[in-house]
């Protein structure tokens, strides 16, 4: 799929910067704002209605908007009602309830409810409103759902004395850590919900780009801006990943690694494997290609590496099932690539109008509910333009086996009766 144009999902009044869908309630839950800057752009986190209408599109409806005063969420992780939000140098944890009532609600923990509600697939012009989004007409949400945000805590998470602040966090795979990195090179681990210190230690030289864990907590891969994209047991250094073994054509520190994520082998229980993004360096006038490396996600050797054009990547997600790798870039464009082969499957070219700061694949179901349609895979992506969008891949047609070797013996009956034709006595 070649440059087009896709159909907005949802605009807010800021810049995105994140967004996560959480696996137990479907909540698509974003984030961003403007900043400490007085400019009169709001900064917060909202939540998300997506409902699947038909069998593979889909609306989202607005149904909280939480204010987090001066301070914009630059990057967010979530899990088991609890968000993790990066703003400034410091992690700032919130716990989140979603309830359903037969009437509007009315909660006092859960702040801005008042206009929270509307369509955000019909909304008003962004910058006006909490819903905004593309359309001409607004219609009220029927207030049957409520979302309560309380605070819970706050850690520092990057002590960079110039200009402190928080890149990438996660949780660990099994909710028992949470994980920071941040502009000072620094990996900090915290136990939850204790939120008792477990490890600080210099990871890289300057800022850290990305960080992932591997199921089980055995292994923490981290990126940094030093070029190097590192393998921790704990807090020691277990090996350093050299991508360049598949590529040795390409000179020493010509790419730096940015992005680092684990992901499942479909119909393989036991395997695992890590995926990487590699950019260039420096950009030329000729812009040289990025790179996807896909590694043994037990053994870290590298499988196989394969080029994913020639615009900046910016953002790396991997599907629930690992079947399907999801990739933004700087200049708007979204991509979604088959993880065995490294493969371009979706591609539009400048979908956004400027960089895409996340995307996220939707689960496979919701509390047994199937959320994805008829849909192969569908991926969520936000951009620094304010917009939330869907990227859909429609199931592949398939024909039944039966069927292809009812047609492969009628081929073979055609093809002896035409020889029969053609040479009498042939059989």
């Amino acid at each position: 799929m070649g440059k087009s144009r896709v159909p907005d999902l949802y605009r807010a009044p800021f810049p995105l910067y994140s967004i996560k869908v959480d696996p137990k309630t479907g909540l698509v839950i974003t984030a961003g704002g403007g900043g400490a800057s007085k400019t009169g752009i709001k900064n917060a986190v909202h939540f998300l209605d997506l409902q699947l209408v038909g069998e593979n599109q889909y609306s989202a409806s607005l149904i909280h908007s939480h204010d987090t005063d001066t301070r914009a969420t630059m990057n967010m992780a979530v899990g088991n009602g609890v968000i993790a939000a990066g703003q400034d140098g410091t992690c700032y944890l919130m716990t989140f309830k979603h309830c359903t009532h037969k009437e509007g609600g009315k909660d006092g923990n859960s702040t801005q409810q008042g206009n929270a509600r509307r369509r955000a697939g019909k909304g008003d012009k962004a910058g006006q409103d909490g819903a905004a989004a593309s359309g001409d007409s607004s219609d009220i949400k029927d207030e049957t759902a409520d979302v309560t945000v309380t605070g819970l805590a706050e850690v520092q998470s990057d002590l960079n004395p110039q200009d402190p602040l928080q890149k990438v966090v996660r949780f660990s795979p099994d909710l028992s850590l949470l994980l920071t990195g941040g502009t000072d090179g620094h990996i900090r681990v915290w136990e939850f919900p204790s939120l008792k210190k477990k490890f600080d230690f210099k990871a890289h030289e300057g800022e850290i780009e990305d960080l992932d864990m591997s199921p089980g907590s055995k292994h923490l891969v981290t990126v940094g801006r030093d070029f190097a994209c590192s393998v921790w047991s704990g807090n020691q250094l277990a090996m350093g990943l050299k991508w360049l073994e598949t590529m040795p054509q390409i000179a020493d520190k010509a790419y730096r690694h940015t992005a680092c994520r684990f992901g499942k082998v479909e119909d393989q229980k036991d395997a695992l494997r890590l995926y990487t993004v590699q950019i260039p360096h420096k950009r030329d006038r000729k812009p040289p290609p990025c790179y996807l490396t896909k590694w043994d996600g037990k053994s870290f050797l590298p499988m196989l590496t394969a080029p994913c054009g020639t615009e900046v990547i910016s953002t790396l997600a991997v599907s629930d099932s690992g079947t399907f790798l999801g990739l933004g870039t700087v200049t708007g464009s979204v991509a979604i690539y088959i993880a065995f082969s490294l493969q371009k499957l979706y591609y539009v070219q400048e979908s956004h109008g400027i960089v895409v700061t996340d995307v996220v694949f939707l689960p496979d179901s919701v509390k047994g509910k199937p959320i994805k349609g008829n849909n192969e895979t569908a991926m969520l992506s936000v951009a620094v333009d304010s917009r939330c969008q869907v990227h859909t891949v429609p199931n592949r047609r398939s024909f039944p086996v039966w069927l292809v070797l009812f047609f492969c013996g009628v081929m073979v009956v055609g093809v002896i009766l035409l020889l029969q034709h053609l040479f009498p006595g042939f059989i």
